[in-house]
């Protein structure tokens, strides 16, 4: 099995809806990808919510938890890719690298712009015209996929 210092990661910043967090855990889990969450959240990792959304998968991924952005900014390795609505670069136009860090912003709040202007890719998802935006769960799942396709980092299945 890989490490996952060789994988893309996710990270959380200051997640708000437990739900959706414990969707992007599953999704972590279930492709081996490591996940950093800014703290504060909007809820406490034990919340009901997370572990109903994350189902018995929440113990199965790695989680890094950081105390504000400039923790996780010291221990993180690897650019940060800001999935944004302000993105400048189109999903498909986008070059990933096996070590990136895709960043979802908070539901309410997206990012503060100092996180926004630290990130190296900003990655926006095209949509139809007068549509704002995807669920932030299914925003980090397109981008993931689009960056496992093009790392080649997809997990290995058992034969």
């Amino acid at each position: 099995m890989r490490g996952h210092h060789a994988s893309v990661g996710l990270a959380l910043f200051q997640p708000d809806i437990a739900p959706n967090a414990g969707a992007m855990l599953r999704l972590a889990a279930c492709l081996g990808i490591a996940v950093d969450i800014i703290e504060p959240t909007g809820f406490v990792l034990t919340d009901a919510r997370l572990r109903r959304a994350g189902m018995d998968y929440l113990d199965r991924v790695e989680l890094r938890r950081h105390v504000s952005w400039e923790a996780f900014q010291a221990a993180r390795s690897g650019r940060v890719v800001l999935l944004t609505t302000r993105g400048a670069t189109l999903l498909q136009r986008a070059a990933f690298e096996p070590s990136d860090v895709l960043m979802v912003g908070s539901e309410t709040a997206g990012v503060p712009q100092f996180v926004h202007d630290a990130a190296a890719l900003r990655v926006r998802i095209p949509m139809r015209q007068g549509m704002r935006s995807l669920n932030v769960a299914l925003a980090a799942a397109m981008v993931l996929g689009a960056a496992l396709g093009q790392t080649g980092l997809w997990p290995e299945e058992d034969a």
